[in-house]
């Protein structure tokens, strides 16, 4: 396709802040260079989301590296980033908080309080872990497919939203809005990463503008602090604003270790309710991020695979002290639009990372504020469907009310709980809108009533299903051919015995033509519940009350 036709298709659906599809090739160079600013990316937010967990932040930094490895190798999406998220924090945030609360009320000390609970977080990430490859085995990854349109473009809205309301904790100390010498010049130099990242590419693509910002506000804002210390906040900052004790976040390698669990079904009754919903947001996270990844690069990953090595990312997770996470949307984004494209960029940008908590903790720990919410608010641009903005007028209302119901409750509640309402939304305006009405054509054929259906039978349509016929005025065979309709449901079958039974109290009977071999296995599987007289055809040579 020419990049003109692709521009007038662009402009035709209204997408004209960010091209849908990125094309870049695919080298090692682009994977390599974009793997090294995602791991910059990374950093933060693995130790804002070990944070939100109540955890040490080399537990999200040691999450960050294993979920970013073991899913760049072994997962269903090359270029798609994993790490610590806050989708899976936040659930087991309320774990952590209850096993310290039974430490402190039994008179435990903080060291035996934080090791308990570190072992439930533990054990919970590998039960979760288990769970995602159990679904990716049993091929669960295809139901994917179940989410409409419109609740894909409220998951990405709403999560834009996320990302952009997350960034603003880094405007504030101590709970309070930074003074205004220091805000202007973080204000400042976020617009500078942001300007780098929308004119550099107009220059060259022969680096990622990310990398070339974040480099560029390092180095300026090193300067700055040599001659006005504290002017421009750094990650290290970031860290000490939220737990003082903390000197560095520099580490050694994580090591093999069992939790520190009873082995009890106490215990795992404990877990089991985190793991599984962990598991289901993980998943849902991960599946729609492929698909938005698939979306923007124009290939197709494996959805089933991506579970397994969520799963497998996890249970490593559990066993090497690391608190568990998914996909990435905002970290995925950073790497595509940086060129990255197979493995390589993700095991980079682990191994990176990696790095920085073995020996480049020095480094990483200067590394200014702004220049990663510069680059994350460059993400929430690329990310938000501007589109979905300028199709109000042009959708049905039903599915503007989808992309809102979704974008506002991600917001809000849950991701999982939103993808959930949206696809009930979506399901019961689908059956609304076909089982509105249902139409049959009648004919008076050789001294027999016949009703020729069109349009499926369920239970949206019953209804109108049972208003078609004609009780008392019809003839004393009556016959329902559904050559163009289906039974699809128990509503149908019901459906159909209460006609039955109705022309029964006039002296009449009913009988099926047409029935597709789905049609007869279900009503041959409630022929203790429903009896119906089915034929083969109009001439009455073979016909047979199968379910009589």
């Amino acid at each position: 396709m020419s990049e003109t036709k692709r521009s007038k298709e662009l402009s035709a659906t209204g997408n004209r802040f960010v091209p849908l599809k990125i094309k870049r090739p695919q080298n090692i160079k682009n994977d390599v260079l974009s793997g090294l600013t995602v791991s910059m990316a990374l950093v933060p937010e693995a130790i804002a989301f070990a944070f939100v967990a109540g955890v040490n932040p080399k537990v999200g930094l040691y999450a960050a590296f294993m979920m970013g490895l073991v899913t760049a190798i072994f997962g269903g999406r090359p270029g798609m980033i994993s790490g610590a998220t806050g989708a899976v924090a936040v659930i087991f945030t309320p774990l952590v908080a209850k096993v310290v609360a039974e430490g402190q009320s039994a008179g435990m000390s903080t060291e035996m309080i934080m090791e308990s609970a570190l072992g439930y977080l533990f054990a919970a990430v590998i039960l979760m872990g288990m769970i995602q490859i159990i679904c990716g085995l049993l091929r669960l990854g295809k139901f994917i497919r179940l989410v409409p349109h419109p609740v894909m473009l409220g998951f990405v809205n709403g999560l834009a939203i996320i990302i952009f309301k997350a960034q603003f904790d880094q405007f504030t100390v101590g709970g309070e809005l930074l003074a205004t010498t220091p805000l202007a010049v973080m204000s400042g130099l976020i617009l500078l990463t942001m300007g780098i990242g929308i004119f550099l590419p107009k220059l060259t693509k022969a680096v990622p503008a990310t990398l070339v910002g974040i480099t560029v506000v390092s180095i300026l804002g090193h300067f700055i602090n040599q001659g006005n210390p504290g002017l421009v906040r750094t990650v290290l900052d970031f860290v000490q604003d939220r737990n003082a004790s903390i000197t560095t976040i520099a580490a050694g390698l994580p090591t093999f270790g069992l939790p520190a669990i009873p082995f009890s079904f106490e215990a795992f009754n404990t877990i089991l309710p985190y793991a599984v919903l962990a598991a289901a947001v993980g998943l849902i996270e991960s599946l729609m991020t492929l698909t938005l990844v698939d979306e923007l690069t124009e290939t197709r990953g494996r959805g089933n695979k991506e579970c397994v090595g969520q799963g497998l990312a996890n249970v490593v997770n559990g066993f090497f002290g690391g608190m568990g996470g998914c996909a990435m949307i905002g970290q995925s984004m950073i790497n595509i639009r940086g060129g990255g494209r197979g493995r390589l960029s993700g095991i980079t940008s682990a191994l990176c990372l990696l790095g920085f908590v073995l020996f480049g903790a020095a480094f990483i720990e200067q590394v200014p504020l702004a220049a990663l919410v510069g680059v994350m608010f460059m993400v929430v641009i690329g990310t938000f469907e501007w589109s979905s903005l300028r199709l109000m007028n042009k959708i049905p209302g039903s599915d503007l009310l989808v992309i809102v119901t979704v974008s506002a409750v991600t917001v809000v509640v849950d991701l999982a709980i939103a993808v959930l309402v949206g696809i009930v939304i979506s399901a019961l305006v689908f059956a609304w809108e076909h089982g509105k009405t249902m139409l049959a054509e009648k004919k008076e054929l050789n001294g027999r009533t016949l009703y020729c259906l069109s349009g499926p039978l369920f239970f949206g349509s019953v209804t109108s299903f049972k208003g078609l016929f004609d009780f008392k005025k019809d003839a004393a065979h009556v016959v329902i051919d559904f050559a163009e309709s289906r039974v699809w449901d128990h509503s149908g079958l019901e459906a159909l015995q209460n006609v039955t039974e109705r022309y029964s109290q006039n002296g009449k009977k009913l009988h099926l033509l047409n029935l597709s071999k789905e049609c007869r296995r279900l009503l041959g599987k409630a022929g203790n519940i429903v009896e119906l007289s089915v034929i083969e055809d109009l001439e009455w040579h073979i016909a047979a009350d199968t379910l009589a």
